[in-house]
């Protein structure tokens, strides 16, 4: 848990190949002291890269497992801490893996949280005394609220409504936490474990939550995306993008989001955890990002960053070097990518784009080099 007690800056891994030595060596070289690192696109041994089969849990596959700790070997040979974050849990297939489709399985049928806690038991009894691991985060941007009848960005008062009829049901987030946690602390009491909120990790969707967990060793994680609508990909489809600094809709209106909206929107996790008295140094945004070739784009991370920073919040940008969506890889600038990227990821060879450090990364490699 010392990793975590000052400031902690990174970016997120979630790339089709598992990292080289050189990917590593190009984080670490910008400063960044973790990754958070996905494995979900890599090549699996059986249906999913390491649960064997998310319809039906059985055992860590050890093919992906020598993968993974490979991958975790050179992280650590370059320097970098690694915080574990599976897309997929038993019950719950990441969309892209599932045709499109949103899985709410594990949101419906608590047999899912009985295999979903055997996985997290069996990754931690076989992870735990890797150097490079800094955390487990339990499951990235989980969404139980989705298809339970919550709005998403929803008033505190009507997100605390909600949850007092779904508590104890199968979609109370922090009881399934609380059942992944102690099945880890079964096999280790150590390591450090990350949660993200509900919504998709959205940055007001702790508000329900009326205590934290039962563990000191517990971080909170928090994604900011926000204005959805201006910063991601469908809007670069529209005919007139929504542009940033600017009005964007928001939660069923429209409203102007700038520098001061975006503190006024990450002063709510500030505020809930102060609230639940946790140390502000449990609080992590483990992804924040925009369209590289939003032209606003740089101002967004700017003022995202700035707020980070005044705050004194542990980061990670998403993403680095994605070799499998150019969309927030800011090394490539704002002009498209040449064919030879598409082509790449159509033969499964690694992509070999050129990267540099641009105008549109600049916010980033500023505070990664403090």
């Amino acid at each position: 848990m010392d990793f975590w007690s000052v400031p902690r800056h990174g970016g997120n891994s979630f790339n089709r190949l598992p990292p080289d030595q050189a990917y590593f060596e190009a984080l670490r070289g910008y400063g960044a002291s973790w990754v958070r690192l996905s494995y979900d696109k890599w090549q699996p041994a059986q249906r999913d890269f390491l649960l064997g089969d998310a319809d039906h849990y059985q055992g860590l596959p050890e093919a992906d497992l020598d993968r993974l700790r490979a991958t975790l070997d050179r992280a650590h040979q370059a320097g970098l801490k690694v915080v574990i974050t599976p897309l997929s849990l038993p019950g719950m297939r990441w969309s892209q893996n599932n045709q499109g489709q949103f899985d709410d399985r594990l949101w419906q049928d608590k047999r899912f949280w009985t295999q979903a806690a055997a996985f997290w038991r069996d990754l931690a009894r076989e992870l735990k005394d890797h150097p490079a691991i800094a955390a487990y985060n339990l499951i990235n941007e989980p969404a139980p609220e989705k298809q339970g009848g919550l709005a998403e960005h929803a008033p505190a008062q009507q997100m605390q409504q909600w949850y007092a009829q779904a508590r104890g049901g199968s979609r109370d987030l922090p009881a399934l936490y609380r059942q992944l946690l102690a099945a880890i602390r079964e096999v280790d009491t150590r390591t450090p474990v990350m949660v993200d909120a509900g919504w998709y990790a959205g940055a007001d969707a702790f508000s329900y939550w009326p205590e934290p967990l039962p563990d000191e060793r517990v971080l909170y994680s928090v994604h900011m995306y926000e204005p959805y609508a201006a910063t991601s990909a469908p809007n670069m489809a529209r005919k007139q993008p929504f542009a940033y600094p600017g009005p964007v809709p928001f939660a069923g209106e429209l409203q102007h989001w700038d520098g001061q909206r975006v503190g006024q929107y990450l002063a709510q996790p500030l505020a809930w955890v102060d609230a639940m008295k946790v140390p502000r140094s449990r609080l992590v945004v483990g992804e924040f990002g925009c369209m590289r070739r939003l032209p606003g784009c740089r101002q967004y991370l700017e003022d995202v960053l700035t707020v980070l920073e005044r705050n004194r919040l542990h980061w990670a940008f998403y993403s680095f070097r994605e070799d499998s969506w150019d969309g927030m890889d800011y090394e490539l600038g704002s002009a498209k990518v040449p064919g030879r990227y598409w082509q790449a990821i159509e033969q499964g060879i690694p992509d070999t784009l050129p990267r540099r450090a641009t105008a549109e990364f600049e916010p980033i490699r500023q505070r990664l080099a403090q």
